[in-house]
């Protein structure tokens, strides 16, 4: 499409905005060094021939999408780290983190199936292996003279990994494992790049030694030859097929027919198995699952930029598309004038920005935990795995249900392949799923909540993300007082995840007197705990949202602090409103408060309104990054649709060949 000018609705939004979305920018982004590389490697990119595709992806066959994602996928890669060595970034971690996010998935629409190599192999590496083979492997994997992937999912076990039937089996003779599957439901399913992409793999296995089982442990695995990339003998390997999305992520099956590997190839950071066979158990079993939580964290800050990412979509749309009247005797509005619609936007955006602060905050938690736990304290892990899990579960709901009402919010023209709405949901959808099933996890936090009551109860100190528990022990005979404050809603919050714990341990203790077993117990009141873990997510989100904003406004100008506390605020409203039936069961909410909180509510919807656009200007999303007609910067809507449609291959020729063949002789005769 030849240059144009901006929407003239979408530059009068810009011109109102009351602060500079300049200083925005260097917050989310992370101040002027990351903003100017990010802009200097987007610019790098968009004008790079290789990403310029005639025909959109999604007329592409399944096999096509496969061959011109992985095109795609080697061609970023060497390009940001030409990008960076130029610079004098050398170091893999510089360009590794570019892969991910918005970047990756931005240019390769359908996934990255060389994503999960530095998503979860590169981490597996650092996290399960010994110095000495992380000498081995660590360089090759850091250059991508090897590809690998994590295969721990299997096709009748998922989550539930004492479950996984995958063996490795020690053999003292030749000092080797022999892994096998001993059924096709233990065949590995679901791993990234693992069909077609990757030639090595770290391998969750059930560890046999001396006639025993030691659990699952890591071990990784050659799984093509790296001249021919032909499977290695007894591997077993192939694509699981096409999906809801994410479909050129190429996720494989694996199979293990009487595969050996040498000893030296379990992973042993953690456990270790000795050459005559005798295991030494890890200084805790969580340790072997470290990576997933890395992953959960990661996850969590993803979902804050697909967020942010559908949000200008809808926001900038709903600027250029007029539609109906407020007042019969003017003109018709831009979408966004309708309360409806802000109340379906500008939730959207408090989430996001509320999940990125989150996702520093826990960011910052698993390094200080990870630290601890080099030293041999493992107190906090327990804390981090409950946090992270309900995070990851809480999030990525949210967030599903957030680009679906966007889409519904841009009308007809939102279901279009090309407004992007369709692969964005893929992506957060997926992540509902993987790294966890969040209705597991939720009851795995709930565990952890159940687990910390009973310290409560008995004076035991508490981490700092269940301190609240103390507080309210002390008062629970007291109805907690509605105070409507960000603060106020904080700790009623807290009351109401305090206060369905405390009836959850109650009734699991009622089921075990009344003859049940624990585990019967817990899976009878499994309803109720799943509500627990997500209360205390949704307490821990507003009140993290809280105090990264109160940070954050002491370092911005007054203009800008004003906005975040404001999105702060309609982020608590939002959260206390959807939760009113349980503050009323737990508070002393009334129903003249709960008016006085929806009248709140809508005030800070009007506030954000004069200043939508310029905030996700803020996110600093290009137009190739956002890949939709709908959201481009100029707001030429109308004129791109028409565009997009063009590129049908349908539209290349005025008759399709299926008027000959099947129509005319349909309408030639006589039915």
């Amino acid at each position: 499409m030849p240059a144009s000018t901006v929407n003239k609705d979408l530059q009068a939004e810009r011109d109102k905005g009351s602060f500079d979305k300049n200083e925005f920018t260097l917050w989310w982004v992370g101040g002027k060094e990351k903003l100017k590389e990010k802009q200097d490697l987007e610019t790098f990119l968009a004008n790079d021939p290789d990403f310029q595709n005639e025909t959109p992806i999604h007329f592409l066959s399944h096999k096509e999408l496969y061959e011109e994602t992985i095109r795609q996928a080697t061609a970023i890669f060497r390009k940001v780290r030409k990008f960076h060595e130029d610079r004098g970034n050398g170091d893999p971690s510089n360009y590794m983190q570019n892969l991910g996010g918005l970047l990756g998935n931005g240019i390769i629409r359908q996934g990255n199936p060389l994503g999960i190599h530095f998503a979860m192999f590169v981490p597996a590496l650092l996290g399960h292996a010994s110095p000495e083979q992380q000498a081995e492997w660590l360089p090759r994997a850091l250059k991508c003279q090897m590809l690998g992937t994590y295969a721990q999912t299997e096709l009748g076990h998922g989550t539930f990994l004492r479950g996984l039937e995958t063996t490795a089996t020690y053999d003292e003779r030749t000092q080797e494992f022999v892994l096998e599957s001993p059924t096709l439901s233990s065949y590995k399913w679901w791993p990234g790049g693992l069909a077609h992409t990757v030639n090595y793999c770290v391998v969750m296995a059930q560890l046999f030694s001396k006639g025993k089982c030691h659990g699952i442990q890591p071990f990784i695995v050659q799984l093509r030859d790296e001249e021919t990339h032909m499977p290695m003998k007894g591997i077993v390997i192939g694509e699981i097929g096409n999906k809801l999305g994410m479909n050129g992520v190429n996720n494989g099956y694996l199979g293990f027919e009487k595969v050996r590997i040498p000893r030296k190839n379990m992973m042993m950071k953690n456990a270790k198995l000795l050459p005559d066979g005798t295991f030494v158990k890890p200084p805790s079993q969580a340790l072997t699952y470290g990576t997933m939580m890395f992953v959960r964290v990661i996850i969590v800050r993803d979902t804050a930029f697909h967020l942010a990412k559908v949000a200008t979509i809808a926001v900038r749309y709903s600027c250029v598309r007029r539609q109906s009247h407020i007042n019969p005797d003017q003109p018709e509005v831009q979408v966004i004038d309708h309360l409806t619609q802000q109340y379906k936007l500008f939730p959207a955006i408090a989430r996001s920005i509320v999940f990125k602060l989150t996702s520093d905050n826990l960011w910052e938690m698993y390094n200080q935990v990870t630290s601890e736990l080099d030293q041999g304290n493992l107190e906090r892990l327990p804390e981090l795995h409950a946090i992270a899990c309900c995070l990851k579960a809480v999030t990525t709901a949210d967030a599903a249900k957030s680009v679906e009402t966007l889409r519904m919010a841009c009308g007809g023209h939102g279901y279009m392949t090309c407004a992007n709405f369709y692969n964005t949901y893929g992506f957060v959808t997926a992540a509902c799923t993987y790294e966890g099933e969040n209705t597991v996890l939720l009851l795995q936090t709930a565990r952890y909540l159940i687990k910390v009551w009973n310290q409560a109860l008995k004076g035991q100190p508490l981490g700092p993300t269940v301190q609240y528990l103390n507080s309210f022990i002390q008062n629970r005979n007291n109805r907690h007082p509605w105070i409507d404050t960000v603060p106020g809603i904080v700790k009623a919050l807290q009351t109401v995840a305090a206060g369905k714990l405390r009836l959850a341990n109650d009734h699991i203790e009622q089921r075990k007197k009344a003859g049940y077993t624990h585990e019967e117990a817990v899976n009878l009141t499994s309803l109720e705990l799943a509500t627990v873990a997500e209360a205390h997510c949704r307490a821990f989100l507003v009140q993290s949202g809280y105090d990264m904003i109160e940070k954050l406004c002491q370092k911005v100008s007054p203009a800008l602090a004003k906005v975040m506390r404001t999105i702060g605020e309609l982020y608590a409203y939002n959260e206390a409103l959807d939760s009113v039936g349980s503050l009323v069961r737990f508070t002393s909410i009334s129903e003249s408060d709960i008016n006085r909180l929806q009248a709140k509510l809508e005030t800070a919807l009007l506030a954000i309104r004069p200043n939508a656009v310029n905030i996700v200007d803020g996110f600093a999303i290009p137009d190739v990054l956002l890949g939709s007609p709908l959201g481009a910067y100029d707001g030429n809507v109308y004129e791109r649709l028409y565009e997009e449609a063009q590129k049908s291959p349908l539209n290349k020729e005025p008759v399709n060949k299926s008027f000959h063949l099947y129509l005319k002789p349909f309408m030639r005769s006589s039915l």
